[in-house]
């Protein structure tokens, strides 16, 4: 039995522990800070094999610039002088290109697929709990350019074998029969779901320590030794810990974990902010996407989560009530009748989604360390890949065939 030592407690750390478990290995999670602070506490919940064109695409540097200008708008790239910002930007700038995003389709979909079955089977196994829906998402949007843009992903989507339908402003309606929907237009991606997030983890801290995999959180990783390429021990400030692999699962702190071992990885955190609106009953059914606004809103038992921006600031956890701003006033143009007030500061959670330039995610071997694992980079889908990541990692420490061709997210590939 090999003890395997994973470097961050959300929910790709966390489902790498589950598979690795269960594999027969002994785990510890090594996490720096509790791990209800993580960014897969608070995310918006969403499951979503529709999301098979990366970040990385035609057209979305220019519309990023438009963006930038607004101080409430869905994007923006904090101002600063970092040498790893400018090779991260340059880096996506080279993959923005309809070549990347045909290359990518095809892997996205694989990984998003075989990540929702795996949901599935932890749905019904009776090992975890969390509000397991398969409701699909809807994607809204209010402008004919929106409209013809959702059009054309429609298309993509269908040829790659997920279902999209295109539906009028009063399909949406019939689909959302307790609250008024004021759109246009929207998609329907039927193939998709939603979990509660925050039940998620803490199902699977649960089942995790029920099981004796040890999870140490306010344990910071300080550094690792080495004997060639082999690692063998885990530095932290409470002392070092023997280990047999590494998985390094840090988010957005990944590159500066990785760095301790020799290893780049270019990454920015992108933050995004959440606030639920409690006992609200039955309002929205059907998770969703506000295109124009690039916020959410889900379902959450009694409750209903919104979602949304992407702040490109490293690892800078400060709360911009601005960009909160910018969600809040965006909600009433497509649910108008929703009465939804600024919440305070203290209410707003922020969580850094780990962007790698491509908008593909870090799962593989290092090629100058020979048991040491990489998950991370997942942007905004963590939480929807975190059990195919989780999966293909404990493949690739225990030597299995792979569920799946990992090569399009090796570590080393730029």
């Amino acid at each position: 039995m090999a003890h395997i030592g994973i470097v961050g407690g959300g929910i790709v750390g966390l489902c790498s522990a589950y598979y690795l478990h269960k594999s027969g290995h002994q785990v510890t999670v090594f996490d720096q800070t509790t791990i209800a602070d993580g960014c897969s506490f608070g995310n918006a919940g969403m499951i979503v094999p529709s999301h098979i064109i990366p970040l990385a695409q035609p057209g979305m540097i220019a519309k990023g610039m438009r963006w930038m200008m607004k101080s409430t708008s869905p994007f923006y790239v904090k101002p600063r002088l970092n040498l790893e910002l400018m090779r991260w930007g340059w880096l996506f700038y080279q993959h923005a290109t309809p070549g990347h995003v045909e290359r990518s389709i095809p892997v996205l979909r694989d990984l998003s697929l075989l990540s929702k079955k795996l949901f599935q089977d932890l749905a019904v196994n009776g090992d975890l709990s969390f509000e397991w829906q398969e409701r699909g998402l809807l994607m809204l949007y209010k402008t004919t350019v929106a409209e013809h843009e959702m059009a054309e992903e429609a298309n993509i989507a269908n040829r790659a074998g997920i279902e999209a339908r295109l539906l009028n402003g009063q399909q949406i309606q019939d689909m959302e029969p307790k609250t008024r929907v004021d759109v246009r237009g929207g998609i329907w991606y039927p193939g998709d779901a939603h979990v509660n997030p925050g039940e998620l983890v803490r199902s699977l801290v649960s089942y995790l320590k029920k099981n004796q995999v040890k999870i140490l959180e306010n344990r910071p990783v300080t550094g690792f030794t080495k004997t060639g390429a082999h690692v063998t021990w885990i530095k932290t400030p409470q002392g070092p810990v023997k280990v047999d692999g590494v998985v390094i699962a840090g988010g957005a702190w990944s590159p500066d974990i990785a760095r301790q071992l020799g290893v780049t990885l270019s990454m920015q955190g992108g933050k995004g902010y959440s606030f639920m609106l409690r006992n609200v009953g039955d309002t929205v059914r059907v998770p969703a996407i506000m295109l124009e606004a690039r916020a959410t809103a889900t379902p959450m038992g009694n409750h209903l989560r919104f979602a949304g921006t992407l702040e490109v600031a490293g690892t800078d956890m400060t709360i911009n009530m601005n960009r909160v701003r910018g969600i809040v006033q965006s909600i009433n143009r497509y649910y108008p009748d929703i009465t939804v007030d600024m919440p305070a500061a203290d209410t707003v959670w922020r969580g850094l989604r780990p962007c790698s330039p491509d908008g593909l995610p870090y799962i593989g071997k290092s090629k100058h360390l020979d048991n040491v694992v990489l998950a991370t980079g997942h942007g905004m889908m963590g939480l929807s890949l975190g059990p195919a990541t989780g999966k293909l990692v404990s493949e690739v420490i225990t030597d299995k065939v792979s569920s799946m061709d990992i090569s399009s997210f090796a570590p080393d590939r730029f």
